[in-house]
């Protein structure tokens, strides 16, 4: 008999119940407009709500508009589904001159439990832009600058 919940059951995927222990950048509520023909929620908005989170991040740490210039290693572990609560964790991982790449990882939380899973991970770089749209330079960075 399985006794995992009907989250794990319908993914195919175990629970994970550790997700970073901060608090998420953004949460998110899946809804009908979110989704694919099949009834799932798109890939695409699972992106962009990643690349808002990471976006933020950047855009703290350079005060300054930033702009994504590349996404590594997205792989989706779950399904998302209409009324998932999805948060957002996203922490800055390494910066050079002009740009920085940021962690961000999905979690989904079914409307009716506590239990989560993974839904995503990927690495997110962007640029730091001037007045002129142009690559600026990273301000010095501050220990109060780092999100976690």
């Amino acid at each position: 008999m399985t006794t995992g919940t009907t989250n794990e059951r319908a993914s195919g995927q175990a629970e994970h119940p550790t997700p970073p222990d901060v608090t998420p950048v953004i949460r998110a509520v899946a809804m009908p407009a979110d989704t694919n023909p099949a009834g799932d929620i798109f890939g695409g908005w699972l992106m962009s709500q990643m690349d808002l989170a990471a976006g933020s991040v950047a855009a703290r740490r350079a005060r300054t508009r930033c702009a994504t210039v590349t996404v590594e290693g997205m792989t989706f572990l779950s399904p998302v589904y209409v009324g998932d609560e999805v948060s957002l964790y996203a922490n800055l991982v390494s910066e050079g001159r002009t740009s920085m790449r940021i962690k961000v990882e999905a979690w989904r939380r079914y409307r009716e439990e506590e239990a989560v899973n993974k839904v995503t991970e990927a690495i997110f770089t962007f640029v730091a832009l001037g007045k002129d749209r142009r690559p600026t330079p990273l301000p010095q960075a501050n220990t109060g600058d780092r999100v976690k």
